[in-house]
């Protein structure tokens, strides 16, 4: 013991008989220790001193006769392993006054709250600062200008009313490995601009609110668990934030969280499981993040947004909704990509009101009612997305145009797509599939777009149109429906360019009274019947034909004038397809002037312009220089070299595969190989079906739209997949080898993916490698580049770095882990979107923030670093 310890002891020479007594007597920076036993005081703490159990953690237990057990007036105070006890859980147990600093250890407090109090106006010189959950609080404790400080360390809180932990005004507390239990109330409240970090907290067996944070509180939580709390699991409000990361929230009675007001909430790795209410609930002009997120069980809705709130879900499950997995309401905006939502009780995706919604590269499956419901002035873009199985696929029912761009919709025992009266929607690229009804419904004065994909094996009609509806619809193909494959509605019309109907059990085009469409460039195939006309109907025909028809209206194969032989170019190619493709001159596009066409050395700058690729660059440039040369050696009258144009794609995850492809396309087209050079992206669910027989179709459909262009073929191994002997991969690969061979001139393949997979693709078929006979290695982008691409995304936007965030860029790329999760060029659109969020939040902050300030990403915008694990 030294000199500067005091004992306190029921008896002994030098000792104190109370607490108070050796406080009392205690200089600054003295420990007093504790014999056991129960101590009926009430201490206040004026200096800085640590107070100790003499023999072990629980041996003493102070109990407040009245009032508050302890009040704390300096800094840097700590309590190790006491029991404390309060004489009224209303009132509060722990008093930590403005820039006092108390730390209590392995601690037992029950019957009363913890209280920490700051300054109401929020003057502390940690107000505005920038805070992270591995900030250090220790310097903070003595910081006379800040508000109370509190650490709670191992420490477990009990039976309080009202809250068992309240910050308020420039409060700061950190929370690790703590228990709150038992609160007839809420867990903790955060007020004014306080700040809670916690890490490992567990919060159950409350009434209200597990966490509640208001006025312009800030809490930031990792790897918390909250349980069973009688309201909300997490409650933002006002202009508070929180930030919870890897985080558990388990059977609250209402939302698991909730943001209102302005505040914005981000969450990322967190499992919400069981909430008697919403999962997640933003309103009014709240901002809400959710990435990495499960969302499990909720009884109503799996996120609800309403107001004029904002949210973002990224790479998240929501899943067994008793309401609509994601309802939007009001004015409420909704960001969502990578997403899957699976078994909702109502509709996977419910758009209301006058909300905004995008969703890309989602699945939405197994709702009870819609995949996708869009109603009263809401508006929806699905972008990627696959909608599967559930009663109806995607419901338009609002005038503002919604959008459908290359999704699938499958497996609905009802409808794939239908538009209500007086709807709009866009479809390009979407597929509808094995539907119990019509494949697309365009109800009384709805208006439809089509172009691209198709409709296949529909009970009832490919395509049905109701009164005075309309119709553009290019490039579709419908096969093998229950009824007719077109059927047009009593006073309807519009155009279908190009499109091709077969194997339908009612006549294959139905026009009703009255119907005025045009058919231009159109095929019927094994129908028996091509078209059929309701009196009064008058439909146009121009440039269309029935291919083995029973009875045909249209004009047979044989009855057809034979074409001129097109025109060839090197290599044996003819400059554009047997049949007409949708935009060729003199067909739909006939009276509207061409756009000017690509020109070979524009493109090959735009190739030289993108980051890194070096190898793949001189690759491609070479290429196009043996094109070139071939070329010359035909006009020459020389005979041409044999030129394979089929390419192996072979890469890591977002090192810019899709992107060379798209200009590959383009660049044959400048070169006269292709006709339009247009890419189609597809992968293993595009082209291998789920039962004998299905697969064929798909591929030779995906083939199809591919025509002139480019058929990118991603995760091409998964055709193959490794130990599996018998799977549809293989009836997918046989195809798409004669479908090559069948249309050499016209089709351009490339396959795409992992290095160490795609030889295993290649092998798999005796065809596959005489016709990909080259392959381009797109390697990993180096710290550099990856900083060159988030720079050309903020010029792109309109951002620009500051020199310190350049230099914090490039440290904080070169720690990001290269392995499997590693997205290249998609983790440097990710990082410069987190960016732009962080910043939005930090400027959000300032009264009249000027120009600069809007275009600036500063250092302090970068996300912090994951833990190393």
């Amino acid at each position: 013991m030294t000199d500067r310890t005091i004992r306190v002891a029921p008896k002994g020479r030098g000792t104190h008989r109370s607490i108070a007594s050796a406080l009392s007597a205690a200089p600054a920076g003295a420990v007093v220790t504790v014999a056991p036993g129960e101590y009926e005081e009430t201490l206040r703490l004026d200096r800085r001193v640590t107070l100790e159990p003499e023999y072990g953690s629980g041996s003493v237990v102070l109990r407040a006769p009245w009032g508050t057990a302890l009040t704390v007036t300096a800094p840097e105070c700590l309590l190790t392993g006491l029991v404390l006890r309060g004489a009224d859980p209303m009132e509060a147990l722990v008093r930590v006054e403005d820039a006092a600093g108390l730390s209590l250890e392995d601690c037992r407090l029950g019957h009363g709250r913890i209280e920490v109090l700051g300054s109401p106006d929020g003057s502390g010189a940690h107000a505005n600062a920038v805070l992270d959950l591995d900030s250090d609080l220790a310097a903070e404790l003595a910081d006379p200008l800040g508000g109370g400080v509190l650490v709670l360390r191992g420490t477990r809180l009990s039976g309080a009313q009202h809250t068992a932990l309240h910050l308020a005004g420039d409060a700061r507390a950190r929370v690790e490995d703590t228990v709150i239990e038992s609160v007839d109330g809420i867990g903790a409240v955060l007020s004014g601009t306080a700040v809670l970090l916690a890490e490992r907290l567990r919060i159950q067996e409350n009434s209200g609110s597990a966490l509640r944070v208001r006025d312009g509180a800030r809490l930031l939580v990792r790897d918390a668990r909250l349980v069973g709390a009688g309201r909300n699991g997490v409650l933002v409000q006002d202009t508070a934030e929180a930030l919870l990361t890897e985080c558990r929230i388990e059977g609250v009675a209402r939302s698991g969280v909730q943001v209102s007001h302005e505040a914005r909430a981000e969450l990322t790795d967190c499992r919400i499981t069981g909430a008697g209410g919403h999962g997640l609930e933003a309103g009014d002009l709240a901002r809400l993040t959710a990435r990495g997120c499960h969302v499990l069980d909720p009884a109503g809705h799996g996120l609800l947004a309403a107001g004029a709130a904002m949210v973002t879900l990224a790479d998240s499950l929501v899943a067994r909704t008793g309401g609509s997995a994601l309802h939007l309401d009001e004015r409420a905006v909704a960001v969502v990509t990578g997403c899957r939502v699976t078994g909702s009780g109502e509709h996977a995706l419910a758009a209301a009101g006058s909300t905004r919604a995008e969703i890309t590269l989602t699945t939405l499956a197994g709702a009870r009612a819609c995949g996708a419901q869009v109603d009263d002035e809401a508006q929806v873009v699905l972008a990627a997305v696959r909608v599967e199985d559930g009663e109806t696929g995607v419901r338009v029912r609002s005038g503002r145009e919604s959008q459908l761009l290359d999704c699938s919709v499958t497996g609905q025992r009802r409808g794939g797509v239908e538009l209500a009266a007086d709807a709009v929607a866009v479809l390009r690229g979407t597929r509808v599939a094995e539907v119990g009804g019509a494949g697309v419904t365009v109800d009384t004065g709805a208006r439809l777009v089509m172009e691209g994909g198709g409709v296949s094996g529909a009970g009832a009609g490919g395509l049905v149109m109701g009164h005075k509806a309309q119709a553009e619809v290019r490039g579709v193909r419908i096969e093998g429906t229950g009824k007719n494959g077109i059927l047009v509605g009593e006073e309807s019309g519009g155009t279908f360019d190009h499109c091709d109907v077969s194997a339908t059990a009612f006549p294959a085009l139905h026009m009703a009274r009255g119907a005025t469409p045009r058919f231009r460039g159109c095929r019927v195939f094994d129908c028996g019947h091509d078209a059929q006309l309701a009196e009064g109907a008058a439909p146009e025909f121009e440039d269309c034909a029935a291919i083995r028809v029973g009875t045909a209206l249209l004009p047979t194969l044989s009855d057809l004038p034979t074409a001129p032989a097109a025109p060839r170019t090197p290599a044996g190619t003819p400059t554009a397809p047997a049949e007409p493709e949708p935009g060729t001159p003199g067909l739909a596009q006939q009276g509207e002037p061409e756009p000017e066409p690509e020109t070979l050395e524009d493109l090959l700058a735009e190739l030289n312009e993108l980051v890194g690729l070096d190898g793949v660059k001189r690759d491609v440039g070479g290429m196009v220089k043996l094109m070139q040369t071939v070329r010359l050696r035909e006009q020459a009258g020389l005979p041409a070299p044999p030129l394979s144009r089929h390419l192996v794609f072979a890469g890591n995850p977002g090192t810019g595969k899709t992107t060379v492809a798209r200009l590959y396309g383009r660049l044959l087209k400048a070169l006269g190989l292709l006709a339009r050079g247009h890419l189609v992206e597809v992968d293993r669910s595009a082209l291998v079906g789920e039962y004998v027989g299905h697969t064929g179709p798909k591929t030779t459909e995906a083939f199809h739209r591919a025509r002139g262009g480019v058929l990118f073929i991603d995760e091409a191994y998964a055709l193959v997949p490794a130990g599996t002997a018998n799977d549809f991969g293989g009836e997918a690969i046989a195809t798409l080898v004669k479908l090559m061979e069948d249309h050499r001139d016209e089709v351009v393949v490339i396959a795409a993916g992992y290095p160490d997979d795609m030889d295993r693709f290649i092998g798999s078929n005796p065809g596959l490698s005489s016709r990909f006979t080259r392959s381009l290695v797109f390697a990993d982008y180096s710290t550099a580049e990856l900083v060159s691409i988030v720079e050309h995304h903020a010029q792109r936007h309109q951002y620009e770095l500051s020199t310190a965030a350049r230099k914090a860029l490039a440290a904080h790329v070169e720690l990001i882990p290269r392995g499997a999760q590693f997205g290249n060029g998609r983790t440097a659109r990710q990082l410069f979107q987190r960016m732009t969020e962080r910043q939005a939040m930090r400027v959000a902050e300032l009264t009249a923030p000027e120009a600069a300030q809007l275009v600036l990403l500063d250092e302090q915008d970068l996300p912090q670093p994951a833990p190393p694990v």
